[in-house]
């Protein structure tokens, strides 16, 4: 039985020092033991700045000491540069003793130092984490720096002498000490520098904290959640420092393993560099951003603020002609000028290429208006370079060259707010933005809206014939359909109503034609001289499907923010047909009459028997119209309304097209493995 207990007893020892083994334990071990010693919003002040300089610069000249002892060369601390001092700086020196007499004279063991480093944290539990160690350290300064001046003064000051033998320095300094713990007095004062280096980073984030939002720095989030770790790791090394100094004077036969420590501390130290790297960088960023923020509120010159967004320090700013094929100062070539930047990834579709070289070759001749693309990458390689000048080869506009590093890179991307989406922004010659993104206002009306400014949107989104932007250049047939606004000769009549139909079930395709086509050639109407044109959107067409429903979707976005109104809610309730099993619009010339899901607008064809003396009497759009209406009002139908992801924030909230609900958002991923591969041949 006393065995049973005996060896009951001391599995519950050995499972208690691998609980408290520092070596075995995760952080959110680590984590959870030491927050039990922390007290949150404490109110405990003191100027860990100041004691962090007295600190490390008694440890700088301290470890500079030992060098030059190891190394057996005389001591010069002349080129030990000192930090700033602080003046009128009162030293906490009791809890600095308090501190030291948990370090001091502890057996050589990992649990034993993980024991010291919560004690130590006990005792510091009101103050702030970096305090902590700043704290720790310099109980630590006080007493390795008393130490190392002894040693200095020993053989000249009596004094010194003698405390220097009550704190046993000379069996530790001596020349044949020296040479038997060589390697151990270099191994522990290399530790005491890179443990006063993580110090010195830890406060450098929380100072950063301070200053910035994490929102604009997000490398000080997660560099600021761990610090409570890195703390622990600093205060258990200077445990175990201390520990190993004293098996050292007392020559103990036991010595404190340091090696897994240096390990640690060098990871952690190698960390807080890259964090604090990382976070220097987004300052600078975030610094960069307000300073161009500002500079686009400041009129000034174009070329001034195109410099600023695109060039990095020191780089020349030199584009590319693509008509010449030189190279160009842009102080030169687009000083006092309207500026286009096209900005797109590599991934830039002929269609879009197309679209900007249609206002290229109509300004061309006009000096005052430019175009400059800005490629937009991230990951540069080989293969993406072949890509860049194979696109290159194609643009007659300018184009910029500093590809891999474009200064407003992050400005682009979230001010701008670019998804990767082909984006046009106009510039004035005074360098202020006149459109943050025309680019779905070039695919939607051409040419026809330059010279691309927000006021020509709003002039050109009164128009009511917003139709003949979008099938006008699909299908030659349409023009004749709808005179005078396709090919600019005079209006003689309204033009013929025109069915644009299609969706994704064939025997509804097949059902909409047969009574579409029996409607349009019905004598009745054909006595009436009412002309109808059937204009089928062939799915199984991928060019007119994407240039149809391209030109809907640029429609889209560049009304959606605008007050909603008639052609607003006739573009959304189109494109929300996009992906249904059948739709159809009809149009009296250029002019939309309505659109409707396959549903009710094919139960309104087929039943025209119903409706065409009205039809007769009153007019072909009237009677459509109000028999489409008494149909709709029975037929209950969810709209879903799909939005590619687009240059530019989209609204929080649309308004259903058919009713008077707000509309709930969901979101779609979606993979066009043929589109991704046709792209990639460019």
């Amino acid at each position: 039985m006393a065995s049973v207990v005996k060896k009951t007893l001391k599995n519950l020892l050995h499972s208690d020092e691998v609980e408290n083994n520092p070596l075995t334990m995760t952080d959110e071990q680590i984590l959870d033991q030491i927050y039990s010693t922390h007290v949150h919003n404490s109110d405990t002040k003191f100027d860990a700045a100041s004691l962090f300089t007295l600190a490390h610069n008694t440890l700088a000249r301290s470890t500079h000491i030992v060098d030059s002892v190891v190394q057996g060369t005389k001591v010069s601390l002349e080129h030990t540069d000192d930090k700033s001092l602080i003046p009128n700086f009162s030293s906490p020196l009791c809890t600095l003793k308090q501190i030291s007499s948990e370090l001091s004279c502890k057996p050589p063991s990992e649990e034993t130092a993980h024991k010291t480093t919560l004690a130590i944290l006990n005792k510091l539990s009101h103050y702030d984490w970096e305090a902590k160690a700043v704290l720790t350290l310099s109980a630590f300064a006080l007493e390795f720096g008393e130490f190392w001046l002894l040693e200095q003064h020993l053989p000249t000051d009596p004094l010194a002498k003698s405390v220097a033998f009550l704190k046993r320095v000379p069996i530790l300094t001596k020349p044949a000490a020296i040479q038997k713990h060589r390697q151990a007095i270099t191994e522990l004062n290399s530790l005491v520098k890179i443990t006063v280096q993580v110090l010195e980073f830890i406060l450098e984030l929380d100072n950063l904290n301070e200053r910035y939002d994490t929102k604009v720095v997000p490398a000080l989030e997660l560099a600021v959640e761990q610090i409570p770790v890195d703390v622990y790791w600093t205060i258990i090394t200077i445990a175990a420092i201390v520990t190993q100094l004293d098996c050292l004077v007392t020559e103990s036969e036991h010595k404190q393993e340091l090696s897994h420590y240096g390990q640690k501390i060098n990871i952690i130290l190698s960390r807080l560099r890259k964090h604090i790297t990382l976070a220097r960088q987004q300052i600078d960023t975030a610094k960069y951003i307000q300073e161009l923020k500002k500079l686009l509120q400041t009129p000034t010159e174009i070329t001034v603020v195109l410099s600023f967004l695109i060039f990095p320090k020191g780089v020349p700013q030199l584009l590319y002609d693509g008509a010449t094929k030189t190279t160009v100062d842009i102080n030169v070539v687009l000083k006092k000028k309207n500026v286009y930047l096209f900005i797109s990834t590599l991934d830039v579709t002929d269609e879009e290429i197309t679209a900007v070289r249609t206002v290229y070759e109509s300004i061309k001749t006009n000096e005052q208006y430019k175009i400059v693309w800005i490629p937009i990458v991230e990951g540069w390689n080989e293969q993406l370079h072949k890509k860049f000048e194979i696109l290159k080869s194609k643009i007659p506009w300018y184009v910029v060259q500093n590809i891999e590093n474009i200064a407003g890179f992050k400005f682009i991307n979230e001010e701008w707010d670019f998804k990767k989406k082909a984006t046009f922004v106009v510039f004035s010659p005074q360098g202020k933005v006149q459109h943050p993104n025309a680019f779905h206002l070039i695919k939607a009306y051409g040419i026809k809206a330059f010279p691309f400014t927000l006021e020509d949107e709003k002039r050109i989104q009164k128009e009511r014939n917003w139709l003949v932007s979008v099938v006008g250049p699909i299908d030659r047939n349409i023009g004749t359909w709808i005179p005078g606004h396709v090919f600019e000769v005079p209006v003689v009549d309204q033009g013929k109503h025109i069915f644009y139909y299609g969706g994704h079930d064939k025997e509804w395709i097949q059902q909409f034609t047969k009574y579409a086509t029996a409607l349009s050639n019905d004598a009745t109407i054909k006595e009436a001289n009412i002309s109808i044109e059937l204009f089928y959107v062939n799915k199984e067409d991928k060019n007119l499907i994407s240039r149809f429903w391209g030109g809907i979707e640029s429609l889209f976005v560049t009304k959606i923010h605008k007050t909603t109104d008639v052609v607003t809610q006739e573009v959304q309730k189109l494109l929300s047909y996009k992906n249904e099993t059948g739709w159809a619009l009809l149009s009296k010339g250029p002019s939309v009459v309505l659109s409707g899901h396959g549903s009710t607008i094919l139960k309104t064809v087929a039943e025209f028997e119903k409706w065409k003396d009205v039809a007769i009497k009153k007019g072909f759009e009237f009677a459509f119209t109000e028999y489409h209406t008494s149909v709709a009002r029975v037929t209950h139908r969810c709209s879903h309304l799909e939005v590619p992801i687009v240059a530019g924030k989209l609204p929080e909230t649309i308004k259903c097209p058919d009713c008077p609900s707000t509309m709930e958002i969901f979101i779609s991923y979606k993979c066009c493995h043929n589109k991704t591969n046709a792209n990639s041949k460019h």
